[in-house]
C-alpha cells in the first residue's frame, strides 16, 4: 500500500530527479523518487540467493550415476562453484543451497561455504520425493522472507550482470523478474511473449516460425518475498505454478541479457561448454 507524502527538496536535486523521467520506464516524479529510495535502502543487489541443486540430472547419465549434476566440472570447477563465483562477483555471500540427490557429496565438498568465502545454509530435499523448482523456495521461507532474493539453477552457466538485473526489477516494480536469453531455435523451449519487458505468458515449444520472440527462460530470477505465499505446499514448479499467476497479475517481467548461457543437455555437450565458456565478463 502506498501513502501520499510531501517532501521539501533542493531545486537542483529536483531537476536531476525530473531529468530521469522518461514517461515509460520512469513514469513521473514520484516514481523517480521512489526508485531512488528503493536503491538507497535495498542496495545494488539482493543480499541472499537460493541455488537449486537437488535434481538427479537424468539427461546426463551415466556421468550423474555417482556424481550430482551440479558437481560436474567445467574448466576445473563444478557448475555449482561457478554459480557461487557469479554471486560473489556482486557481493552476494549469503547462499541457501537446496540439495537432494547425492547431497552428501555437495555438503562434504562445500561445507559451510567458508572455503569459497560465502555462508551456505542447506535445505534438504528427499531425492525420492523432490520439491521441484518452487517447493525449495517455500521450504527456505525463514531465510528469504525479509527482502528481495535471487533464485538460480545450479547446473547452468550464465554470464549476467546481476546489478543491472536488479535495477530493472526495481524500476518495473515487479514481483518477479526472469532473466531471458536468446537462442537460435526457440521452438525447443518455453518462449516469452512480451509487452515491452512485461511477460504476458510463456508459449511452450511453439512450432518453428510461430515463436512470439527469440527469448527463453534462462533459469535465474529476482523474487519478492510475497511470491513465497503463492507457492503450493510440497512439490511445485515455479514455471507452471507461480509464473502464470504473476503474469495474470501484471507483475512478471523479463530481463534480456547478451552474455553466454550454457545448459548441459547431454554428456557430449560438456566438451562444447569446456571449450567455449570464457568466464564472467558482465
Amino acid at each position: 500500500m502506498k501513502e501520499r507524502v510531501t517532501l521539501t527538496i533542493e531545486k537542483n536535486l529536483l531537476e536531476q530527479v525530473d531529468a530521469k523521467v522518461d514517461g515509460t520506464s520512469i513514469k513521473n516524479r514520484s516514481h523517480a523518487v521512489e526508485l531512488f529510495l528503493r536503491h538507497a535502502l535495498k542496495g545494488r543487489v539482493p543480499t541472499k540467493a537460493l541455488i537449486l541443486a537437488g535434481g538427479k540430472g537424468t539427461r546426463m547419465l551415466p556421468l550423474t550415476k555417482k556424481t550430482p549434476k551440479p558437481m560436474l566440472e567445467i574448466q576445473g570447477k563444478s557448475f555449482l562453484e561457478h554459480n557461487i563465483e557469479l554471486l560473489k562477483r556482486f557481493g552476494i555471500k549469503d547462499i541457501v543451497l537446496s540439495v537432494g540427490y547425492l547431497k552428501e557429496q555437495i555438503k562434504d565438498k562445500l561445507g559451510d561455504g567458508g572455503i569459497l568465502g560465502v555462508n551456505i545454509t542447506y535445505i534438504d530435499e528427499n531425492p525420492d520425493n523432490p520439491l521441484g523448482t518452487a517447493g525449495p523456495i517455500k521450504k527456505a521461507r525463514a531465510y528469504l522472507q525479509d527482502s528481495s532474493f535471487l533464485v538460480l539453477n545450479a547446473d547452468e552457466l550464465k554470464d549476467i550482470n546481476l546489478e543491472m538485473l536488479y535495477k530493472e526489477h526495481l524500476k518495473s516494480e515487479a514481483s518477479a523478474t526472469i532473466s531471458l536469453t536468446t537462442v537460435k531455435d526457440p521452438s525447443l523451449f518455453g518462449v516469452a511473449m512480451l509487452d515491452g519487458n512485461k511477460i504476458l505468458r510463456f508459449v511452450e515449444k511453439p512450432s518453428p516460425g510461430t515463436e512470439p520472440s527469440q527469448l527463453i527462460n534462462a533459469g535465474l530470477y529476482v523474487l519478492e518475498p510475497s511470491v513465497i505465499d503463492m507457492i503450493p505446499d510440497g512439490y511445485a514448479m515455479i514455471e507452471t505454478d507461480v509464473f502464470p499467476k504473476l503474469a495474470r497479475n501484471g507483475t512478471l517481467f523479463g530481463y534480456p541479457f547478451a552474455g553466454q548461457w550454457f545448459v548441459p543437455e547431454s554428456p557430449d555437450y560438456l566438451a562444447k561448454i569446456e571449450k567455449e565458456w570464457t568466464g564472467y565478463k558482465a
